[in-house]
């Protein structure tokens, strides 16, 4: 079954992850104040709302607390704060929160946002690497291929990666074994465990979405 993802704020940032989600295949419901922004996100969504998240009541309506990740895309800073403060009061676990500056990050993480985001600042180091290694394509994602950083799961505890057999199974590649704050070379005969932290793996779409085990920990099912 699909995740549902709620979406609250249609800016650009907002519009172009409803799309991009959309187009994934989650169920996505978006909600705006500014019609023109809804209607424009009708286009491509079964379920684009005009409403105004501060409005608890409104927003109520919505039953987030029933939705897999809600995400606050509001830029502006008071009812971005007051959207994600509403939506922890009514049980919502998932909230992740767009900031725009350090101070907005920490006002948000101390209202309960779950994970707090600020695209401007991560696209502003990206960028950086496509300046300085002109040569280097430093994108992580195509439209058929994906590198994803995932923790080492349950399944993989005590293996190693001849044992998963990950390339063979699911389409995975795993490029880098992450050991704190350091990535290191993944070695076939390495055993996985609670202090590989993670592990990076390049992966196609199909096999990120598939109905299949590795889904489990590339994207969350109800």
């Amino acid at each position: 079954m699909s995740i549902q993802v709620l979406i609250i704020g249609l800016g650009q940032f907002g519009m172009s992850l409803a799309r991009t989600l959309s187009e994934k295949g989650t169920e996505v419901i978006a909600v705006d104040q500014d019609k023109e922004l809804v209607d424009e996100a009708a286009g491509f969504l079964d379920d684009a709302l005009c409403l105004d998240a501060t409005d608890e009541t409104a927003l109520g309506k919505l039953c987030p607390k029933e939705r897999d990740v809600v995400i606050c895309a509001i830029g502006a800073r008071e009812p971005s704060i007051l959207t994600t403060a509403i939506l922890r009061q009514m049980g919502c676990d998932n909230v992740i929160a767009r900031a725009t500056d350090k101070i907005h990050e920490r006002i948000l993480k101390a209202v309960g946002a779950k994970n707090v985001i600020n695209p401007d600042a991560e696209y502003g180091k990206k960028f950086a690497y496509k300046i300085l290694f002109q040569n280097i394509i430093a994108d992580e994602t195509s439209e058929d291929i994906q590198l994803l950083e995932i923790n080492v799961q349950p399944f993989m505890e005590g293996k190693n990666l001849i044992e998963l057999a990950l390339p063979n199974k699911y389409g995975i590649i795993v490029a880098a074994i992450k050991k704190g704050n350091k990535l290191a070379r993944p070695f076939p005969n390495e055993i996985l465990n609670i202090f590989n932290r993670s592990i990076k793996m390049v992966c196609s779409n199909i096999a990120c979405y598939c109905n299949d085990p590795v889904s489990n920990f590339t994207r969350k099912r109800k």
